[in-house]
């Protein structure tokens, strides 16, 4: 099986180790990151990757990681890679459907079987 790849966008470091941590636990992932548009662009040009996280507010300039999303799917070139929104918050997780991503997340349900089992989705079976 292809080791999966994972954009990690907007969010903190203690966070992005949270998050990465659990991936690495229960999928054969390689993990990237980035903290606004211009580097997660500057990555999706030169690395194909199987699933992009996006966090609801980055984490860099505090601006909306929505923006991201909405560039993301106007782009013919990105607009079909999975994207999921990083909130605990259910409307937010909506707006975020209503643009294109799948349902995502929040840190409060990190590893929930439910958040496990809507990565595995994308990121194939536990290895």
């Amino acid at each position: 099986m292809t080791r999966k790849s994972v954009l990690d966008v907007g969010n903190c470091g203690p966070d992005h180790s949270a998050i990465s941590a659990m991936l690495r636990k229960h999928f054969d992932v390689e993990i990237l990151r980035s903290d606004q548009w211009t580097d997660t662009l500057a990555i999706l040009e030169r690395q194909p990757v199987d699933l992009i996280l996006i966090n609801r507010k980055l984490d860099i300039d505090y601006s909306d990681g929505m923006e991201i999303l909405r560039q993301i799917k106007r782009s013919e070139a990105l607009r079909d890679i999975p994207v999921m929104l990083i909130t605990n918050y259910a409307e937010h997780q909506q707006q975020a459907i209503a643009q294109g991503a799948l349902l995502g997340f929040g840190k409060l349900e990190l590893s929930s079987p439910e958040t496990i089992e809507r990565l595995g989705l994308i990121l194939g079976p536990n290895p």
